[in-house]
């Protein structure tokens, strides 16, 4: 290791041990994130989790009103010489925190509001709120924050996976239609599944990866910051292996077609937690360090741009989608 890296190292190291100390019966400052829309979010169970964290914590609690605008109001955290920014929403919510601090010294931790909170459990912070508060307020006196790494695809930082094609498909799907996912729980995004499936199989967008020199062609691509990629209720659904928050590169799957006859083996494979890794129309690439995806021409020579999904969110279409990781990028408290 480099001498001024290590000298960096040492030097953050100094300054994040003067950050988290404080004056005894000092109460650290917190940034409370809430996204209202969250599907086991209320505003009664707001009020609660507040009065609870005011017990340990300074807390300034914000409602975010639009996507997006968790990113904006996290990036005000650093600034305002907060101590942790807790984000209480689903993974959608994390990832907007996690894009405002990425880069900054000010560490992020997760109150689990979500169907499904995939961070929170990576993070290994309880999936039931009252749990995760209790958990949180037992850490209030000595804030211990680690590093993490994060995923980068063009200009969007993700925490664990994302997807370009059918699942991003099936993320769009999933926004537009909430209201059914706040009622149905797991069981809708199967549904939702094979709704984007019926749909995408007709025209899939062909893409093309360019991973370690190789050009890898196929209908839909996965990266992955994390392993798991999801769950279903507590089973884990996996696409790739041996990927970590911390192992300083990503891993990459790519699909080759959307048979009828290939997908039904694929869901099996997943349902019964083995990662899609080892079908014969999945093409497996670790230890990434960046990689990029473009749209292909159709059979009419038209370039049609594919969507891109984020730690379960539907961001953009795009025709180029550039991959990489950032190491070290992220602070958490968990």
């Amino acid at each position: 290791m480099a001498i001024t890296e290590v000298t960096e190292r040492r030097e953050t190291a100094v300054a994040d041990e003067r950050r988290f100390r404080r004056e005894p019966g000092a109460k650290a400052k917190m940034l409370l994130i809430v996204n209202p829309k969250a599907t086991t979010v209320s505003s009664r169970l707001k009020s609660l989790i507040v009065y609870a964290l005011r017990s340990r914590f300074e807390v300034n609690a914000l409602e975010t009103e639009a996507p997006n605008h968790a990113i904006e109001l996290t990036r005000e955290a650093g600034r305002a010489d907060y101590d942790l920014v807790v984000a209480f929403g689903g993974d959608g919510t994390v990832n907007e925190a996690a894009n405002g601090l990425a880069g900054s010294r000010v560490p992020l931790s997760v109150l689990p509001g979500g169907s499904t909170n995939v961070v929170c459990r990576m993070l290994g912070i309880p999936t039931d709120v009252v749990d995760a508060t209790e958990h949180l307020l037992s850490l209030a006196d000595e804030l211990t924050p680690r590093p993490i790494d994060l995923g980068r695809v063009n200009s969007r930082y993700f925490v664990s996976s994302s997807g370009i094609g059918l699942d991003a498909h099936t993320t769009r799907w999933v926004d537009d239609h909430a209201p059914l996912k706040h009622r149905a729980g797991p069981f809708f995004f199967s549904y939702a599944g094979l709704v984007s499936y019926g749909r995408y199989v007709r025209r899939p967008v062909r893409i093309a990866a360019d991973v370690h020199g190789r050009r890898i062609l196929g209908v839909s691509a996965v990266v992955q910051n994390s392993d798991p990629y999801t769950y279903f209720r507590s089973r884990p659904i996996r696409l790739c292996k041996g990927q970590a928050l911390d192992s300083g590169s990503l891993s990459m799957v790519v699909l080759n077609r959307t048979s009828p006859l290939d997908i039904p083996s694929i869901a099996w494979r997943l349902l019964s937690s083995r990662p899609a890794v080892g079908h014969a129309q999945v093409e497996h690439c670790e230890i990434l360090r960046e990689a990029a995806v473009e749209a292909l021409p159709g059979e009419r020579g038209e370039v049609t741009p594919f969507p891109i999904q984020v730690d379960g969110d539907f961001i953009e279409e795009a025709t180029e989608a550039r991959f990489e990781i950032r190491p070290r990028s992220l602070l958490v408290v968990a």
